[in-house]
């Protein structure tokens, strides 16, 4: 494999750049996985990233990160407690929540429906909901909305704090549907939770099914994502972590509580580490997708004027310092920080799920992915 130390060092650097803000955070308890006949460089590879992320696990409650490579899980671990109260531990089967990491779930769902020729990318969202308002600005496709280019706002005020219950994602587009756009569609970059509640709304009438149904029967579980479902306020979830904040004396106390009923597609799931790569390691190769499919995602869209947003269909699209792509997404919510990691030509992903709003561990995430990187193919 190609010396990619510089290289990785730059991507980790682009995603600090292009996550808005987002922090990353890792994890670390073996997964039954492939620990058995682990060639040598690979035994030390996975030594050298424990013993970083140990000396990690301080910064924060509870985490856990795991590295899929050929699509094989060649490391997955877990670190400190889903439950500070009670010392709980994280496992490998704990629940995260991913925030802003559910919009490439979403995508998957989204162009599977393209693939089957239920949806057409390029029609007017009206098509699919018809009293979605018609704007002045210009006409909203879902393809500008999944690529944040159809002018939708994003969160306002305290609405990341919105604590009641939306019977439908339909109802939840009341918080955004009327309000002006930033720009007209298709001229501006301007990311947006909100555009992602809207495809939902799409997605769920082109499947003619309930979005979160949908989700679970077309994607998570042919993709044996078998440990991924909303974060539902209120149901009783053993294997779900609580969730933490930190406050300015350093402690660690429980975020503020939320209902993510508004926005499941594009910030409300609930996954682990492992099911992550799993998700992520089956869009390296046609297969579930299509080739034209995985193009879809993993190519930057462009504004009217021809620009390059450096987005897809929720993703994050990136050039390595030798010019190699990679594509990524994380998320940051209360009580959460996350990050998927893919660099197609290294066949490698990396996912990291944390228990704390806007942990700060980027620096071992680069390291992590360095490491891995370095390694010849499984």
């Amino acid at each position: 494999m190609r010396n990619s130390s510089s290289a990785a060092l730059q991507r980790f650097k682009l995603i600090r750049i292009g996550a808005l803000g987002l922090a990353l955070a890792f994890g670390v308890v073996a997964a039954a996985e492939q620990t058995a006949t682990l060639p040598l460089s690979l035994s030390v590879v996975t030594a050298q990233a424990h013993e970083l992320m140990g000396k990690s696990s301080a910064k924060v409650p509870g985490l856990a990160v795991a590295v899929a490579m050929d699509g094989k899980i060649v490391w997955s671990e877990a670190f400190g407690y889903a439950d500070l109260e009670t010392k709980k531990p994280v496992t490998t089967t704990t629940r995260f929540r991913i925030g802003s990491v559910s919009k490439p779930l979403t995508a998957a769902g989204l162009v599977l429906l393209v693939q089957r020729g239920q949806l057409d990318l390029d029609a007017p969202v009206q098509k699919y909901v018809p009293d979605f308002p018609v704007k002045p600005e210009g006409v909203i496709t879902t393809r500008l909305a999944a690529g944040h280019l159809a002018g939708i706002r994003h969160y306002r005020g305290s609405e990341t704090h919105l604590n009641r219950p939306f019977a439908s994602v339909h109802d939840g587009l009341e918080i955004f549907e009327n309000d002006p756009l930033l720009s007209p569609p298709g001229g501006k970059f301007s990311y947006s939770t909100y555009s992602w509640s809207l495809v939902s709304a799409v997605m769920e009438s082109a499947a003619h099914r309930e979005f979160l149904d949908y989700m679970e029967s077309e994607v998570f579980k042919p993709l044996r994502m078998d440990h991924t479902r909303p974060d539902r306020a209120g149901v009783v979830d053993p294997d779900r972590t609580r969730f933490y904040k930190k406050q300015e004396d350093g402690k660690f106390v429980e975020a503020e509580p939320i209902n993510s009923s508004y926005k499941w597609a594009g910030g409300g799931f609930l996954s682990t580490a492992e099911d992550l790569v799993r998700f992520g390691s089956a869009l390296l190769q046609p297969g579930y997708l299509n080739a034209p499919s995985l193009k879809l995602l993993f190519t930057s869209q462009k504004t009217a004027d021809g620009k390059s947003t450096g987005n897809g269909i929720g993703w994050f699209v990136r050039h390595d310092a030798e010019g190699q792509p990679f594509y990524y997404h994380t998320g940051g919510q209360q009580g959460a920080t996350s990050m998927i990691f893919i660099a197609p030509q290294e066949r490698l992903v990396v996912a990291l799920v944390c228990n704390l709003t806007a942990a700060d561990i980027l620096g071992e995430g680069k390291e992590i992915a360095d490491l891995f990187e370095e390694l010849p193919h499984p």
